[in-house]
């Protein structure tokens, strides 16, 4: 997956994470806060969607990687402009935090590595948003990957939380009618 996801160009990349972020655009209600990852360099860019929430009002709040306790921390963003590399090259508002609970977050926007038709979401595998989400489960979970990215079945325990959606370039491929 993190092959095909490689051989893309960063053009096709690009184009393909503007389409993605159209369709989750049009998902989002107003008002709604939402918990969006700050993309690296081969991930579906969310740079614009960060952008365009703000522009609409909506909350936007970004995970802080704590690798001491594999835990998120919590922040909103105001301006995309503060999101600097931290760990694992992730953009993270270090030194420019507005801390952010759990409690405030309607919509999470997740990467995958990989999903599958069903739901099911391979992350990378140490399991943050995986210990994030099975302490809030009331959070509508959202998934984005390039098309490429796909496995006929994503093998998953006790401890993978589905998604309620996946939306790819294609638009919606998987949604569990929770909208």
């Amino acid at each position: 997956m993190r092959e095909r996801r490689e051989a893309m160009t960063p053009a096709e990349r690009l184009d393909k994470s503007r389409r993605i972020c159209r369709v989750v655009r049009d998902l989002i209600r107003d008002g709604e806060a939402v918990m969006v990852y700050s993309s690296k360099d081969l991930e579906v860019n969310t740079r614009p969607l960060i952008g365009e929430l703000l522009d609409s009002g909506n909350p936007v709040i970004v995970p802080i990687i704590v690798k001491e306790d594999v835990s998120l921390r919590l922040s909103y963003v105001k301006d995309p402009s503060v999101l600097v590399l931290s760990t694992f090259g992730v953009p993270e508002p270090i030194g420019n935090e507005i801390q952010a609970d759990a409690g405030d977050v309607d919509t999470i926007i997740l990467p995958m590595l990989g999903f599958d038709r069903e739901g099911g979401r391979l992350g990378y595998g140490a399991g943050y948003y995986d210990r994030f989400l099975a302490r809030n489960p009331r959070i509508r979970r959202i998934g984005i990957a390039f098309s490429c990215q796909e496995a006929e079945e994503i093998p998953c325990d006790e401890n993978d939380i589905h998604m309620n959606l996946i939306v790819t370039e294609e638009g919606i491929v998987f949604s569990d009618g929770k909208r």
